[in-house]
Formats: C-alpha cells, structure tokens, sequence
C-alpha cells in the first residue's frame, strides 16, 4: 500500500488561494515529492511534513510552479534540519544545471556550500526507467512549452503504478501511459478549452474511458476548476487531500 498527500494543487497563479504543484507519494521503503513548485516548502510545514522523510524531489518540467521550490528546500534541509541522508533530484534532462542557475538567480548559489548530505542529480529522458530508493520513475514526452522540457511520469512502486501528467495539453498519446495504471494524476487547467497546451474538464470527461486508469484525480486547477472541486464526475485534488492505494 502506498500514501499519496497532495501539497499543492493548484495553477501556476495560485487559483482559489492554493498552493503551487506538489504531491508526496509515501511508502515503507521511502517517500518521493512529485514537483516542488515555489509555494511547496510553506505547504509542507503547513501540512506538518518532515523533509528528512523525502529521499527524492522528482520534476515534471522546469516551469516555478513545479520547480521553483527546490533551491530553498535544499537551503532549508542544509540549515533548519541538518539533514545527513542522501537526496535524489531528478528530473529533465539538464536537471542540475537548471536547478543550479536557479538557486543562483534566486541569490541562493549552491556551489561552494558545505553540503551535510550528497545531493544525487538523476535526469529522465524519455521511455527510459531510472531506479530511485523506492521507485522506478518513466518519463514520458507531454505538448506543453517545448523550452521547459515537458514530461508527464509513471511511478511504479513495486504493483502499484501512479501516473502524472505534468503540464500538457490534450495528445493523442496520452491514454498510452495511462492505460492500467492504479491511479492517474491529472492536470485539468480549465473548465472548457483554453490555453492549448492546458487539459480542460471537457476534454477529459469526453476522453476519460480512453485513460485507463483505476482511478483518476484531477489537480493543477484553475479559478473557475477550484470553484468545483468536488462538484464535477471526475475526482478533484485539494491541497491537504490523503488518499491510500
């Protein structure tokens, strides 16, 4: 059995007052953070989160609203927890550097520090598995900006399968890498279309059979998608939500 918390669901503007994208997938031999948008660290302490628990931060694609947390999660874990253990990043290829740059912007420049724990960088490319502590993580290719390098993931923990859209509009791949999956996280921007390289709660509903999952749930919502949270046929995400699988 695994834990799935969702610490985030909402956009990149932080619809209905939510927090940025970011969800923990809890397991006896680990835990995975699934993005870590800017907003992610005030979740995490508003959600009563230790992240000594977190032995990998995997990244969707490099908008901040899905990466934007991570200098100050390493910052954080450096000075307020003195973390020992080993932390994996993972992510697009150019995962270090991006995250490097970033910090560096942010004037939170990561070389040079004495590091307490080793900070292991893994990329993703596509339809390739790479082993985590407590996961095999496949990224997958989404139609979102191509300059962020968008992938959509499969997190299979021993049976159990979760699969993350990431940020995507409507492919018509996408029931590929949903099909038969335990639970399928989906982002669903919109009411109606949109933005193309957003989902809307149209398109899904008309799709839905073709996603082949158990179960599916529906985050990275926008204001008029977070006024009908929990109003819709498809199962909505809210920030603080547990479930079990």
């Amino acid at each position: 059995m695994i834990d799935l918390h969702f610490i985030g669901t909402s956009d990149a503007f932080g619809a209905g007052g939510r927090r940025q994208a970011a969800f923990l997938i809890r397991e006896p031999s680990g835990c995975v953070l699934v993005d870590c948008g800017t907003t992610t660290n005030t979740g995490l302490n508003a959600e009563e989160v230790d992240r000594n628990q977190i032995d990998a931060i995997v990244v969707s694609h490099f908008h901040a609203d899905h990466f934007g947390g991570i200098p100050l999660f390493l910052l954080a874990a450096l000075y307020e927890d003195q973390r020992k253990s080993p932390l994996t990043i993972a992510g697009p290829p150019g995962i270090e550097s991006r995250v490097t740059q970033l910090a560096a912007a942010m004037g939170h420049a990561i070389p040079d520090r004495e590091w307490t724990f080793a900070i292991d960088y893994k990329e993703l490319p596509a339809g390739n598995p790479v082993d985590l502590s407590s996961a095999q993580v496949t990224s997958f290719e989404t139609y979102h900006n191509k300059d962020v390098c968008p992938h959509g993931l499969q997190l299979q923990f021993g049976n159990r399968t979760v699969v993350y859209s990431g940020d995507t509009g409507w492919f018509d791949e996408l029931p590929q890498y949903s099909q038969g999956a335990d639970l399928f996280v989906c982002e669903c921007t919109y009411c109606t279309p949109g933005y193309e390289l957003h989902l809307s709660l149209d398109q899904l509903e008309a799709r839905q059979s073709s996603l082949g999952s158990d179960r599916m749930i529906l985050t990275h919502l926008g204001n008029d998608m977070a006024k009908l949270r929990g109003k819709v046929g498809i199962e909505t995400a809210d920030d603080g939500m547990k479930i079990k699988l």
